[in-house]
């Protein structure tokens, strides 16, 4: 079995406002649907072998589910995914 320990220091969104009552929410769909697809999917090859990344470009979310904070949260891990999945 694997583990895996993922810091997540500083989430970056431009041009989108979120109420700050609304953050949990946010934070934890973020990490709840990233360990789902490092679960299920894995980790890119270089991040297997113990390499670490001083960011991950996360590319372009579009807003969807209007101001759900867990739909957008789930957006936001499925690109960082993207930048680090297997």
């Amino acid at each position: 079995m694997m583990n895996i320990n993922l810091h997540i220091e500083r989430l970056i969104l431009e041009g989108i406002e979120i109420p700050s009552r609304q953050h949990p929410a946010l934070q934890n769909a973020v990490e709840t649907e990233l360990a789902r697809l490092l679960v299920e999917g894995g980790l890119g090859s270089s991040l297997a072998a113990g390499e670490a990344l001083r960011e991950v470009p996360g590319g372009t979310v579009q807003v969807a589910g209007g101001n759900d904070p867990t739909v957008f949260g789930q957006q936001i891990a499925r690109a960082v995914y993207g930048g680090i999945g297997g």
